[in-house]
C-alpha cells in the first residue's frame, strides 16, 4: 500500500473519530450548564418520549396492514394487544415491544404460514 492510500485511511478514521466524540460530548457540555428551565424541558421529554415512541412504532408496524386478510391482521393485532398490555401492566417499553415482536415472529413463523 503506497503512502498516500495510508495517509488517506488514517485522516479519514481520525475524522469519523473526532466527529464521533463530538456529537456523544455535546449533550454532556450543554447539559453542565445549571439551567432551570432546560431542566424541566428535560423532565417533560423524558414523560413524553417513551410513549410516543411506542405509539410511532405501533404506526409504523400496522401501515402496510391488510386488513381483509385473516392472516395478515390477526398476528398483528395479537401483537399489538400484548404490547398494550404489557405497557400499561409494567410501563417498562423493552419488555413490551420485545414481548410483541417475539409473539408476532412466533404467529407468522409457526401458525400463520
Amino acid at each position: 500500500m503506497n503512502d498516500l492510500k495510508v495517509w488517506y485511511i488514517l485522516s479519514m478514521v481520525s475524522i469519523a473519530g473526532i466527529v464521533t466524540f463530538v456529537i456523544r460530548a455535546f449533550p454532556f457540555i450543554v447539559m453542565s450548564k445549571k439551567n432551570e428551565s432546560m431542566e424541566k424541558y428535560m423532565m417533560y421529554l423524558s414523560k413524553v418520549l417513551p410513549p410516543a415512541i411506542v405509539g410511532v412504532l405501533i404506526i409504523y408496524s400496522l401501515k402496510d396492514t391488510k386488513f381483509l386478510v385473516p392472516s395478515n391482521v390477526i398476528p398483528k393485532l395479537l401483537a399489538l394487544i400484548v404490547v398494550i398490555l404489557l405497557q400499561l401492566w409494567k410501563k417498562n417499553s423493552l419488555i413490551s415491544i420485545f414481548a410483541g415482536t417475539v409473539l408476532y415472529m412466533f404467529l407468522v413463523q409457526k401458525i400463520f404460514i
